[in-house]
């Protein structure tokens, strides 16, 4: 007859060798993730940055009220207008991917621990397909972003008087977009990213899902952040510095633990920033 006991501590030995393996697989699983997440941070961070060296290398445009016109809503010499777009699409994709990387990557992860019930390769397929989605929707914010910029280049410089009013418009939209960080807009989208980097979340392990996820989550994040991009766009969409605090601005909102008291401080600084802008574009220093 077997001995109850033996058969409990076998059954309690079986389940904690069970446990432990699991454990160790699910960081394992977590190490490769976050390897690839900073190997992609990585190249996208170096393939900006020589964009950013490479376009500053051919110059800037002077402009009335001493400001400098980035080449990036210029055509190269030969390049048509298809393939200006399809370039400027292309590098926005990377900028955005070294920019949002930090505080997207915990959203994908959350997504592939409620999955990992799935198959290994299965589930890696569907966290990429969460990626894709939410870097389709930064690909399309980019093609209504150059068309725009393209129009405002040309129409500041064929008209003088408007290129002279630039610094003053710049300092405005940095005053503005610090003044959006403390509307309920602002607190409403911010609260939706950051529920989507909790643990809370059960989610459908299926590839049409999975990509109207990741379609969420872009346009959540990028309505959230729409005051912060708009910075970088007046200010330089080339200005690695700009990009670095950017960067660092919406990565602390989200993921810091009092992001909404973040994000308040952020307007501080911000507004603080514009009125330093406008300040200087009106010479009243």
């Amino acid at each position: 007859m077997t001995n109850p006991t033996f058969v409990v501590n076998d059954f309690e030995s079986g389940i904690s060798i069970t446990t432990g393996a699991r454990l160790v697989s699910e960081k394992a699983s977590r190490r490769a993730f976050f390897g690839i997440v900073a190997m992609l941070f990585v190249v996208c961070t170096a393939v900006t940055t020589t964009w950013c060296n490479s376009m500053s290398a051919t110059g800037e445009m002077p402009m009335p009220g001493g400001w400098t016109m980035s080449m990036a809503w210029m055509r190269m010499p030969g390049q048509t207008w298809a393939g200006a777009t399809a370039s400027f699409v292309g590098m926005w994709v990377v900028m955005m991917a070294a920019m949002m990387l930090p505080s997207f990557a915990p959203v994908m992860w959350r997504y592939s621990q409620s999955v990992r019930r799935t198959r290994g390769t299965y589930r890696a397929r569907l966290t990429t397909l969460v990626g894709l989605g939410y870097f389709f929707v930064w690909t399309l914010f980019g093609l209504a972003v150059f068309p725009v910029g393209t129009a405002m280049a040309t129409i500041e410089m064929e008209q003088p008087a408007l290129a002279r009013a630039v610094p003053i418009g710049a300092g405005l939209v940095v005053l503005i977009a610090g003044a959006l960080q403390f509307t309920k807009w602002k607190a409403n989208y911010l609260t939706s990213c950051r529920k989507a980097s909790g643990r809370d979340s059960v989610l459908s392990a299926h590839p049409g899902a999975a990509w109207r996820l990741g379609l969420h989550f872009g346009l959540h994040c990028g309505l959230s952040c729409a005051n912060l991009t708009a910075i970088l766009l007046v200010v330089g969409v080339m200005d690695l510095r700009a990009m670095a605090a950017i960067t660092t601005a919406i990565s602390a909102e989200r993921l810091a633990p009092a992001g909404e008291h973040v994000a308040r401080a952020i307007g501080f600084v911000v507004a603080g920033a514009g009125l330093i802008l406008i300040s200087r574009a009106t010479g009243l220093r």
